[in-house]
């Protein structure tokens, strides 16, 4: 029986993040437009990565990129969302968003509801932001422009 406990603790301790990133805030996520975001852990944080870009996206680069020498850059692999800080596997906040559609960046929180994700971007105060409802979806095949 000793010997089972720990046995028993480890596959435990492996079946979390499994469960996590099958009903939490990890995985992938598709946004209205069609295009695929990857969340995921980047240090002690979650980033939101773009894995695929919408064949009806206007474009596959960073056009709007404030910084003039990004512009070039490919949209698919782009990290959108970085440093926020997940205070359940359901809800995480304190992050920056980047919106390639503006080229501006927000504040931003994410809630993850099962197949629904609502992220929330704002300027200050959280009163003043949208919120974007993105749908679970399969790993695409690649990163796919």
């Amino acid at each position: 029986m000793r010997r089972l406990l720990p046995f028993a603790l480890g596959l435990l301790c492996l079946a979390i993040p499994c469960a996590a990133e099958n009903g939490g805030l990890l995985g992938y996520w598709r946004e209205p437009s069609g295009s695929v975001i990857r969340i995921a852990p980047c240090g002690a944080d979650l980033c939101a990565t773009l894995a695929a870009v919408s064949p009806q996206a206007p474009t596959r680069l960073d056009i709007h990129n404030p910084d003039a020498s990004l512009r070039q850059k490919l949209l698919c692999g782009l990290v959108i969302g970085r440093g926020f800080h997940a205070t359940s596997p359901t809800y995480a906040d304190g992050g920056s968003l980047y919106d390639p559609k503006s080229g501006k960046t927000y504040h931003g929180e994410m809630t993850a509801n099962g197949d629904q994700l609502a992220l929330r971007g704002y300027i200050g105060v959280k009163l003043f932001g949208r919120t974007e409802t993105w749908t679970r979806t399969p790993a695409p095949i690649a990163c796919s422009t």
